[in-house]
């Protein structure tokens, strides 16, 4: 009877430990867990008598791995973390199970073992496996520092204990799991948003821009230059006016490169404020200055693996060009806020409409910055250069628009054509698109005119449409005014198709009689 009150105690016993272990657990939060578990070992361990008691692992060759969780309060050697116990241990534990002993000579059979639990003092002990990975395996293991004969039903009120830790254990691996996968995604999706918006901004620049049209072979030549270094990964360099197409070059050397799968990310150094422009190129942390509510990466960042074009270089601010300079040697970067670095790996692609050597001179532009910018420099030719591109981009330009405009043309007059030649294009290709679309919205018939409103048109009617002051001027002199307005109009070409004995009207012996006679010479710069 005697016997069996104390077996029917036991069981309360242990059933008051698995409750109370239950309900700890049960009602621990996600980051409670460890504590909760902590708290568990340690009833565990006054349950069982032990000194020490942990969610321990051992590797298959035998080796103890950092504990998963450990309570004691009087430690056994740091028994979980310390000498390996060797395979013949490991081996019997994923055996049979379990791994008991009440004294040191019961390890009779697992020397390696019976030496290392002397080593620190695990007189009595018990394993049992919960979970055999391969690799590695788990296990709830406890020891004592003095011999104890533990009871019979041991690793079965282990296994009991053990499997709702684990289990426990094994929630807070998929909440920490869940956790960062959810931060990767936001992570990713902040970054894909961050990558289409940049991706829609450069698609409706792209669009606003012109198509790189031309036969002349000083654009071909450029062209011929883009091609040779699109496959490389070396910084370009693309010099030339505004409007002549140094953004659509940009976008051909990244789509014939090996980075064209990823995005090209377009920073105007010209247009961006010079207090926003190094946050825009290196990104800021949350706080770094007024109104910088959330983290934000920069466009290095959103372009890495792939490339990006800088236009308008020439205007970026002194105190930024050193950071960029460090950018293009190293791939790193800071973001304002914020000392952590940063690699990126960017293609560079700079352009500008500035003479940067004279910005050198002036101070204004760092000549290392310069020279490492310009390993591959690309000049785009200004529209009045290739002036025989006109008509095939004016047809261009009329096939785009005529749909959007509603009209349909079925040639351009020659006095238009002749007139857009002869002008000197200052807003180049750029320009040429926006007068085009001009000319379509103004002109009645199915044939292209080009009225008054055309800056150039005065040059194409000859003298009739000139006017000028009578300020005392003889003739003589609004003749030479008139012949040299004309040559720098057609860029000093004085014969053949669009030159300016053309336009005038003269034979080219007549026009060259006539400017030895008025002492009208080229200009030498």
């Amino acid at each position: 009877m005697a016997e069996r009150n104390n077996e029917i105690r036991g069981l309360h016993r242990f059933y008051e430990l698995t409750h109370e272990v239950s309900a700890r657990l049960a009602g621990a939060r996600s980051g409670e867990i460890d504590a909760a578990i902590d708290d568990c070992l340690a009833k565990v361990g006054e349950y069982f008598g032990a000194n020490q008691v942990g969610l321990g692992q051992w590797s298959t060759s035998g080796e103890i791995l950092p504990a998963l969780r450990a309570w004691g309060p009087k430690p056994v050697g740091d028994y979980l973390t310390a000498v390996p116990p060797g395979k013949e241990a490991a081996t019997q534990i994923r055996r049979e199970g379990f791994l008991i002993w009440s004294c040191v000579d019961d390890l009779d059979g697992l020397p390696q073992f019976q030496e290392h639990c002397r080593q620190v003092g695990a007189m009595a002990g018990a394993f049992w496996l919960h979970h055999d990975f391969g690799s590695h395996t788990e296990h709830l293991a406890m020891a004592r520092v003095d011999p104890a004969v533990w009871p019979e039903d041991t690793t079965k009120c282990q296994g009991a204990v053990g499997e709702i830790l684990f289990n426990v254990l094994g929630r807070q691996r998929a909440d920490i799991a869940l956790e960062q996968a959810l931060d990767e995604i936001h992570h990713l999706k902040d970054k894909l948003s961050a990558e289409n918006e940049t991706l829609r901004q450069e698609f409706d620049e792209l669009l606003a821009d012109d198509e790189l049209i031309g036969k002349s072979h000083a654009f071909r030549m450029s062209l011929f230059q883009a091609d040779q270094v699109a496959p490389t990964d070396s910084t370009v360099l693309l010099l030339g006016e505004t409007g002549t197409g140094k953004g659509l070059m940009a976008r051909r050397i990244h789509e014939r490169s090996g980075r064209s799968q990823r995005p090209m990310v377009t920073v105007n150094c010209a247009a961006l404020p010079t207090s926003l422009i190094e946050s825009e190129l290196f990104g800021h942390e949350k706080g770094a200055f007024t109104g910088a509510i959330n983290q934000k990466p920069g466009r290095f960042e959103l372009a890495d693996d792939g490339t990006i074009f800088l236009d308008e270089v020439g205007d970026l601010p002194t105190e930024l060009q050193a950071k960029l300079l460090r950018v293009l040697q190293n791939g790193e970067l800071e973001r304002l806020g914020s000392s952590i670095t940063r690699t990126v790996d960017v293609r560079v692609i700079a352009a500008t409409n500035r003479d940067l050597e004279q910005l050198i001179e002036e101070g204004e532009f760092r000549a290392d910055l310069y020279y490492r910018l310009g390993v591959f420099p690309i000049r785009a030719p200004a529209l009045r250069e290739r002036s025989g591109d006109i008509p095939l981009l004016v047809w261009f330009f009329v096939s785009e628009l005529q749909h959007r405009l509603g009209k349909s043309y079925d040639e351009i007059s020659v006095q238009a054509m002749d007139a857009l030649r002869a002008y000197h294009w200052p807003g180049n290709v750029r320009e040429l698109k926006n007068i085009t679309e001009r000319a379509m919205i103004l002109s009645p018939g199915a044939v292209l005119e080009l009225g008054n409103w055309f800056p150039g048109q005065q040059i194409s009617t000859g003298f009739a449409s000139q006017t000028y002051e009578q300020n005392g001027e003889t003739i003589e002199e609004v003749e030479r005014a008139h012949i040299e307005k004309v040559l720098a109009a057609c860029d000093w070409k004085i014969c053949g198709k669009g030159g300016a004995a053309e336009h005038l009207g003269l034979k080219r012996t007549t026009l060259q009689s006539r400017m030895k006679k008025l002492g009208i010479e080229r200009p030498t710069t």
